[in-house]
């Protein structure tokens, strides 16, 4: 009774998540109509599927690729800015010690525990003091703030790096800025793809600040998405925009935004599990 008890919960657990992703990638195949009247699962053609695309690509003159763009250009920037930053952070709370550690060490927890969207009414009071509202260095460094990554590389070299080991490269002549790049990098490889992960995915997702800063053409695919969405006439119908767009295209929309995060996943799974399963055990 136990087991089927606990196999009838997780397929209802499966099942809330894995319909509407059924739902997702087949609305695309549809008309409007197909999608709003007829069985929600059935699969449409091929060439509904391309005039929903057409119709995608020729919003606003092609401004997905411009959301998709401006997406890569802010999660890509700040990614590039979080690892140069949070991996020796993390590096030197875990292996040297210096004045303040511990407290740097506890400004990072509690930092970590605000949410991201208590922080945008101070980010944007500070972003225009600086006027740069509407400059995509208004996103891009905000995003770069990502004392997770410092919090979890610090893990990983507190529990995974032997001391020893860079010790001995000490003792052979090496530098710290020699002992970091030649000996703890190599070794934090897992660590640093699962940095990355995680900030490019919350970057690439990160709606409220982006729709604050950024305004307009310059706003990353998210926001763009939810600009889709007051388009769509079942959702507003009191609409007078002169373009608008039907929901097939709203869900192709929805599958093309979230493609590069899965694209990612799939080519780094065997990274972000080695790095999610690195200091579980110390030798």
């Amino acid at each position: 009774m136990g087991r089927a008890l606990a196999i009838a919960l997780l397929a209802v657990f499966v099942s809330f998540f894995v319909i509407p992703l059924v739902w997702l990638v087949l609305a695309p195949t549809k008309s409007s109509r197909e999608l709003l009247l007829g069985n929600p699962f059935s699969v449409g053609g091929l060439q509904q599927l391309q005039d929903n695309w057409q119709s995608l690509i020729a919003y606003q003159d092609g401004v997905m690729w411009t959301w998709l763009g401006n997406s890569t250009l802010y999660a890509l920037s700040a990614l590039v800015i979080t690892l140069v930053i949070s991996i020796p952070a993390g590096y030197a709370l875990a292996l040297t010690e210096f004045r303040g550690r511990k407290a740097l060490l506890a400004v990072t927890l509690i930092v970590m525990l605000i949410p991201n969207t208590a922080l945008v009414l101070p980010i944007f009071l500070q972003m225009s003091a600086l006027k740069l509202i509407g400059n995509p260095l208004s996103v891009i460094l905000p995003f770069s703030f990502f004392p997770f990554g410092v919090y979890l590389t610090y893990i990983y070299f507190s529990t995974t790096v032997s001391r020893d080991l860079l010790d001995a490269a000490r003792i052979d002549g090496a530098g710290e800025f020699r002992v970091f790049a030649q000996v703890a990098m190599p070794l934090a490889t897992p660590v640093i793809a699962l940095v990355g992960f995680f900030s490019f995915v919350g970057n690439w997702n990160n709606y409220f600040l982006p729709f604050v800063m950024v305004p307009g053409r310059k706003a990353p695919v998210q926001v763009g998405i939810a600009e889709l969405l007051a388009n769509v006439p079942q959702f507003n119908p009191t609409n007078a925009a002169s373009s608008t767009i039907e929901l097939p295209t709203l869900a192709l929309a929805t599958l093309v935004a979230i493609a590069p995060v899965l694209i990612i996943f799939l080519f780094s799974q065997r990274f972000l599990v080695t790095g999610m399963t690195a200091g579980g055990t110390k030798e």
